[in-house]
């Protein structure tokens, strides 16, 4: 219907000239046979062309459709466009390319502008882990525990600005190797004794002798997220455990703190959401968020369960690939 809108202009004209043809054939008493069989031949000729510069037009517009569906970078549709020999077509053509040439530059000026404020982020966070580390040392000599908790508090906080800041160049900082869960969750408790000590922090850990293959640096990160949110909301005891199934490996978190609502534990993965009941003046709302989204470009799942004013459980599974099964 659409075609046909399109070239009423044709149709019409069409039309038109072939009862002036008609008429002056009449006028001249043709024998009415003969313009009967001329202006059927003429409407016929007519119909043919007309239904072949159709389907031709819908051969062309079905082949730019499947272009654009299979180009993963839209904005680059303007260099797989045939250059038009319609005049107005044309017009749109030289559009186009002036559209898709100004979005070319605009991404390439915020691409590059991402870069150097990323490159920025991880110097920055690497440069300020000096006088972090000077001031833990500081902290330790005068044995001033909340100094060096408030030092520790400082330091998560820029661990998760550096991490935000790689997360979405993951695959450039990204290496897979056989660990040993056991050696990962101590290297990370390691990190958090003073944390634990300070607040009387029980822990259970058992069953950690299974082995992964991930990478150890993110996987320790996302490790710590979790158990500085068991910190922060008052556990009194965490269990760390893993078992070993048919296709994966769970490692499992589970802490006897404040919980988490069912209204708000949908949401714990949502990127600065803090919930309606863990009120905490530190709480970024990134920490879930950021593990979340390491998994899955680690190709793991983490998990949560949590009743209020009981406990959360925190599960990370990890998938048997070839090389667990070898």
């Amino acid at each position: 219907m659409n075609y046909i809108t399109e070239k009423i202009t044709l149709i019409i004209f069409v039309i038109v000239y072939l009862l002036l043809l008609v008429l002056f054939l009449y006028i001249f008493q043709i024998h009415y046979v003969i313009i009967i069989i001329f202006a059927s031949i003429y409407i016929l000729m007519f119909l043919g062309l007309f239904i072949s510069d159709y389907f031709h037009d819908l051969k062309e517009y079905q082949k730019i459709v499947k272009s654009v569906d299979e180009l993963e970078e839209k904005y680059l549709i303007s260099t797989i466009i045939k250059r038009p020999k319609n005049m107005v077509n044309l017009g749109y053509y030289y559009a186009l390319n002036a559209a898709c040439k100004a979005m070319n530059d605009k991404i390439t000026s915020i691409i590059n502008e991402k870069k150097d404020y990323q490159e920025y982020i991880e110097t920055f966070a690497h440069e300020i882990k000096t006088p972090i580390a000077a001031l833990s040392l500081y902290a330790d000599n005068k044995g001033d525990m909340v100094v060096k908790e408030e030092i520790q508090k400082i330091n998560n906080f820029v661990e998760q600005v550096l991490y935000y800041a790689r997360s979405d160049a993951l695959e450039k900082d990204y290496f897979v190797k056989k660990l040993n869960l056991e050696d990962v969750v101590h290297g990370v408790i390691l990190n958090y004794k003073d944390s634990l000590l300070n607040k009387k922090i029980s822990l259970d850990i058992k069953n950690l002798d299974n082995f992964i293959f991930t990478d150890e640096k993110w996987l320790s990160f996302i490790i710590s997220q979790i158990l500085q949110n068991s910190i922060k909301y008052q556990a009194k005891k965490i269990n760390i455990y893993s078992k070993n199934e048919r296709n994966k490996v769970l490692l499992i978190i589970r802490d006897n703190g404040v919980g988490i609502s069912s209204f708000d534990l949908p949401r714990v993965f949502e990127k600065g959401f803090t919930g309606s009941n863990r009120h905490n003046e530190y709480a970024t709302g990134m920490g879930l968020y950021l593990c979340q989204k390491l998994c899955a470009k680690l190709n793991l799942d983490i998990k949560i369960d949590s009743v209020l004013n009981k406990y959360t459980e925190v599960t990370i599974v990890f998938p048997k690939t070839d090389y667990n099964l070898q």
